[in-house]
């Protein structure tokens, strides 16, 4: 934690004597999603696979309310997106910065299972032969 000294704002010794320093000790929990470095706040962003392919733009809860975020087509997970501005306030402010994070939906219905089955006939697409590019 932080001390704070506040002079004069203590107890005053015994008898008429002066009054001592007063030490507060500030500790800060940490968010559930957020993360402070300096004046940037740091969020995870979790998207769809269709929005991180097609591009989208995708709500962001914020302590201070929603902003409204654009991905560029073709996002990958741990792309980095910032928001200037948006961090912690102080002159200048801090920036936002978004850890993209692409979320897999699970093929739990047939439905599902079905879709993946077609993207996997229909699209020339090997992860491992392109990340060896």
């Amino acid at each position: 934690g932080q001390i704070i000294r506040l002079a004069g704002q203590g107890a005053r010794d015994l008898g008429e004597g002066k009054a001592g320093d007063l030490l507060l000790e500030v500790h800060f929990k940490p968010h559930d999603r957020l993360r402070a470095d300096g004046r940037d706040l740091l969020l995870t962003l979790a998207i769809a696979p269709w929005e991180a392919a097609l591009g989208a733009v995708v709500p962001v809860n914020l302590p201070d309310g929603t902003l409204k975020v654009r991905i560029p087509a073709g996002a990958q997970s741990g792309r980095e997106l910032r928001v200037r501005g948006r961090g912690i306030p102080s002159d200048p402010p801090g920036d936002l910065l978004l850890e993209i994070r692409v979320v897999l939906p699970p093929a739990a219905t047939p439905k599902a299972r079905e879709l993946y089955e077609t993207m996997a006939r229909e699209m020339a697409f090997d992860p491992r032969r392109e990340s060896e590019a």
